[in-house]
């Protein structure tokens, strides 16, 4: 998952942050009480993304799934909604859309394969599957839709996730392995490209300047 930058010229009088932004500009109150839960959220969503990812890919057996369940609901999810809820707060609402539906989507695949996935019969679980990772495809695909005057790192990754859902997704549904492999290996990619959006905004508070370029496109 990714966070996204506005233009220039949303940003006033203010420290820059690489998270997605609003064209309106919230109380500076606000944002000092709260402080940016963007990073926490990517490093959430990066953390169980490499963890799923790496099952996916053939690198560690599937008998370790229940950790990542685990990771996916209090992690992955929980803390990543919350996160979500403090960008809205803050009047980050496009990163806090963000960031709170794909939390909610780690909470909605974590309960589904722990609780739920029992009730599908064993010939539409691929097809159950299938259909979540579908859905938030489309939704992913509308999020990057929006990055498009963002910065060259957020389009990059939300393409990303993008093609990994729609692997795993047709993976799932049809059956096929190879798929669900190739879609493993895009998500280590996406996890990755996380970290380093996530690190980006962490060294810009840290250092008090960018360490990390994220290519900032600056269209109206």
């Amino acid at each position: 998952m990714s966070a996204v930058q506005p233009s220039r010229s949303a940003q006033v009088d203010r420290t820059e942050s690489y998270g997605v932004e609003p064209a309106v500009e919230p109380a500076q109150s606000a944002q000092s009480a709260w402080g940016n839960s963007g990073p926490l959220c990517l490093i959430a969503f990066a953390a169980v993304t490499f963890m799923i990812s790496l099952v996916n890919a053939g690198g560690v057996s599937s008998a370790v799934v229940p950790v990542i369940i685990s990771t996916g609901l209090i992690f992955g999810g929980t803390t990543q909604l919350l996160g979500g809820l403090i960008q809205i707060r803050t009047g980050n609402t496009l990163n806090g859309a963000l960031f709170s539906t794909f939390g909610g989507f780690w909470i909605v695949l974590a309960a589904y394969l722990q609780w739920f996935s029992k009730g599908v019969p064993p010939a539409q679980a691929g097809h159950a599957t299938g259909l979540l990772l579908y859905t938030f495809a489309i939704v992913a695909a509308m999020f990057w839709l929006l990055s498009l005057r963002t910065t060259i790192a957020s389009m990059l990754a939300l393409s990303n996730l993008v093609l990994t859902l729609l692997l795993l997704a047709a993976g799932n549904y049809g059956g096929h392995t190879a798929l669900l492999h190739i879609g493993g290996v895009t998500g280590m990619i996406l996890a990755g490209q996380a970290l380093y959006m996530a690190a980006a905004e962490i060294s810009e508070y840290a250092y008090g300047h960018s360490m990390l370029p994220l290519g900032r496109l600056n269209g109206r």
